[in-house]
């Protein structure tokens, strides 16, 4: 809370009259002169409070959307910083502690190094002896213009924390035409050479602890990567070209949603439940896997990627090779910094080129005939749908077999305790368990794919459950900019509400929209409260009233208009595993609503 920059005359002689009742009472120590003393130190609460109150208020009053004073309270309630308590380092022996920022640095440099490294499996020899017998030629295929290197330059984010070099996007941005010239050269001589330089290798690690974690135990925080600022500008164009070669684009699958353009989580989300909702059609079971794979982008098996780069992107080996290899990371707390610390595996975080290299190595993942496989990125769900139960667990468990050795031959791990297996049926009973790499994977009724919850009859009701509770708590974490006690504008508030608060609960809306009138009441209640609580609206005002006055749509129209551009995207969607999305009015035995019918 906010406290006043200058006490107003009217406290200051409070605070003196105070002290003066304070000191008779101890001289006297009569009981009339103790209940003058608790008067005027009650009375000197009550104003302290009120003008405190008038000091947020004022601030408030004066936020607006127009000088950015209004994102600034909501942006530091959102990541409060947290100091890092000293970290516990295990040794064979006993435990030993990590208490200044130079101890802290070098052990959580210790544990990332063991991170980035492959995984303990053995690595397939013809690979390696493969690799080995590529010509090491350079091929100058790739040279960029002075308009590209502008383009690029231009596109980077000026919020972004510049990387070891301490090079800001805003100073390339005010760079004089020669320097952007010089530039171009740099970046010319390396796609030339194919060499790409040690000193754009380096990344600068800060940590970040996640949410319920142990703060004491290195592996409970998040590592972010912090690159140099020009390796991200040639990597963006490197990018732009890869993307565009026809080699990559026809390598990768079509059920691969992730990092690829007009492919979004929605739309794989869709795909996924319009399968189940053809087995709920014909009465059939349809049993699914859920797989979590173990640190997919951290432990990516560098020969394995170069050998899938050599296959699909020959022109691009040697210089995707120079860039994978002699990378090197440190990290920072404070002020105080670790040594460098070898990157033996994974594809480098936080950089343009490492998503698109994460989905060339896993764009050879095993598919059947009998099986729908859905990836995006590194999450990945296998269905099988049949009549009898067992036989669509037959075809699940071979699907999964097949996974199995394509994991073991790249060296990619799948976290069996974090899988899940969901029978999608209207039916009784369920599909026989299913197991990969010999463990049993964990049967539930309610996952998450792609941040929405999915139950075994798809009635998307848990789903619209976390999402209220998710809304509630933002709307307690920023009350004292809604609430009704606040002076914030109703402008201000409603702009704080379509931006912050609304993008909750409309995710994914163009999915859960078919869910059950009483789930959807359950939101549109909760936006109801909200406009409510932001207008101070007494009792007798109606929420018809609200909405109009405020310009804010029902929950049901939002689902109306999202879906209505969700179906225009999907017209002209160049996936053909969409297309059968769009088939409206073909008959149906199941009343149930379903996407397609929201239009």
């Amino acid at each position: 809370m906010r406290q006043p920059t200058q006490l107003p005359v009217e406290i200051k002689q409070l605070i003196a009259t105070k002290r003066k009742a304070r000191a008779r009472w101890h001289q006297t120590h009569s009981p009339a002169d103790k209940n003058t003393f608790n008067r005027i130190s009650n009375r000197l609460k009550t104003k302290l409070k009120e003008a405190r109150d008038s000091s947020i208020q004022d601030y408030i009053t004066k936020l607006s959307r127009y000088d950015g004073t209004l994102w600034k309270p909501i942006k530091s309630a959102r990541k409060p910083k947290l100091a890092i308590p000293p970290i516990r380092r295990q040794t064979t022996t006993a435990t030993d502690w990590a208490k200044s920022d130079k101890e802290k640095a070098d052990l959580f440099g210790e544990h990332l190094a063991t991170v980035f490294t492959p995984h303990s499996d053995d690595p397939d020899p013809e690979i390696t002896r493969l690799l080995a017998t590529v010509p090491n030629t350079y091929q100058n295929t790739n040279i960029l213009t002075l308009q590209e290197v502008q383009n690029g330059i231009l596109t980077l984010n000026n919020k972004k924390t510049p990387g070891p070099d301490l090079v800001t996007p805003k100073m390339l941005k005010e760079l004089p035409r020669k320097g952007v010239i010089a530039l171009l050269y740099i970046f010319n001589g390396i796609l030339r050479t194919q060499y790409w330089p040690r000193i754009l290798k380096t990344a600068e690690i800060i940590v970040i602890p996640k949410p319920g974690k142990d703060p004491t135990d290195p592996t409970s925080y998040r590592p972010i990567s912090l690159l140099p600022t020009i390796s991200k500008v040639l990597e963006r164009l490197l990018a732009h070209k890869i993307t565009t070669d026809k080699k990559y684009v026809n390598s990768i699958p079509d059920h691969q949603f992730g990092f690829r353009y007009k492919h979004s989580t929605i739309q794989q989300v869709h795909r996924i439940s319009h399968t189940i909702h053809e087995a709920f059609e014909h009465k059939k079971y349809c049993t699914s896997a859920f797989l979590d794979v173990s640190q997919a982008f951290d432990k990516v098996w560098h020969e394995g990627l170069l050998f899938k780069i050599w296959h699909t992107l020959p022109s691009y080996y040697n210089l995707l090779r120079s860039y994978l290899r002699d990378r090197t990371f440190r990290i920072k707390i404070a002020d105080q910094k670790s040594d460098k610390y070898p990157i033996q595996a994974g594809v480098p975080q936080g950089s343009v080129l490492g998503p698109i290299l994460f989905v060339l190595y896993t764009a050879d993942f095993p598919t059947t005939t009998n099986t729908t496989t859905g990836t995006f990125a590194d999450d990945t769900v296998i269905l099988a749908t049949h009549d009898d139960p067992k036989i669509a667990a037959q075809h699940l468990q071979h699907h999964l077999n097949l996974t199995q050795d394509w994991l073991q031959k790249w060296r990619i791990k799948i976290n069996e305790s974090k899988s899940v297996q969901i029978t999608f049926t209207l039916r009784k009973g369920r599909c026989p368990p299913i197991k990969i790499n010999n463990v049993e994977i964990p049967s539930a009724e309610v996952t998450k794919y792609l941040g929405m919850h999915m139950d075994y009859k798809l009635s998307w009701k848990d789903h619209i459950v976390k999402k209220r509770k998710q809304v509630e708590l933002k709307v307690k974490e920023l009350s004292w900019l809604l609430g009704r006690k606040s002076q914030l504008s109703i402008d201000n508030k409603l702009l704080i509400y379509k931006t912050v608060i609304k993008p909750i609960w409309t995710y994914g809306i163009e999915i859960w929209g078919c869910a059950s009138k009483s789930s959807q009441a359950i939101l549109q209640k909760a936006q109801s409260k909200i406009l409510r609580m932001i207008t101070n609206a007494p009792w007798y005002v109606s929420n018809l009233t609200l909405h109009e006055d405020l310009k804010i749509p029902y929950v049901r129209e939002v689902i109306s208009e999202r879906y209505a551009k969700h179906h225009q995207k999907l017209e002209t969607h160049p996936n053909p595993l969409l297309h059968p999305l769009l088939e409206i009015g073909r008959p149906r035995r199941l009343k149930r609503t379903r996407p397609m019918d929201l239009i």
